[in-house]
């Protein structure tokens, strides 16, 4: 978190905007703001998106994507995020290596689905396997919805419609690999 931050002040001071202005954009105290840019507290997603939008970023410009390294090890203290999907989908890759293997793990955190919209099928190359680590979710697979609960798997040509969804309030987290195929 602590290198979110220091990109947060530098960003912030490169508008010339004071930790006021951002605090009255944001909503968050002057005091948590500046504890967070020195690396002193954490943040929660939904606050660091509302610092995102009131410095005219996107949320993806705060992650850093982990380091290419040399040892096929991942501690899970190293584990950082890959990318985040319309403020719904948290991924953490799960590997050191991708560029020359065949599939690519990944933890997912699904965050609630706030107003409960239909969730829309894709397809694309490859194949996939969901193993259900915590909570409900729901996987939409050629038109059928299926509940899976921790301990579940699916696995998936991903040339099927289909995607995934969270309807519960809790955050679901899941364990994926997919292929490491074009367009995937």
């Amino acid at each position: 978190m602590t290198h979110i931050g220091k990109n947060i002040k530098k960003l912030r001071k490169s508008n010339n905007m004071t930790l006021q202005e951002l605090s009255e954009k944001t909503n968050l105290s002057i005091g948590f703001l500046s504890q967070f840019e020195r690396g002193l507290t954490s943040i929660a997603l939904d606050s660091l998106e509302d610092i995102s939008k009131a410095l005219e970023v996107d949320i993806s410009h705060f992650i850093v994507k982990p380091k290419v390294k040399e040892s096929c090890i991942l501690k899970s203290f190293e584990q950082e995020v890959d990318k985040i999907i319309s403020n719904k989908f948290i991924k953490y890759n799960l590997s050191n290596v991708s560029d020359d293997k065949k599939i690519l793990p990944k933890k997912v955190d699904i965050l609630p689905i706030e107003n409960k919209e239909d969730i829309k099928e894709h397809s694309h190359k490859g194949e996939e396997f969901i193993y259900v680590l915590e909570g409900t979710l729901t996987l939409l697979l050629d038109s059928k919805k299926f509940q899976l609960y921790p301990g579940d798997s699916a696995h998936y040509s991903s040339r099927k419609l289909h995607n995934l969804g969270n309807y519960t309030n809790k955050v679901v987290k899941i364990l994926v690999i997919t292929t490491n195929d074009e367009d995937n």
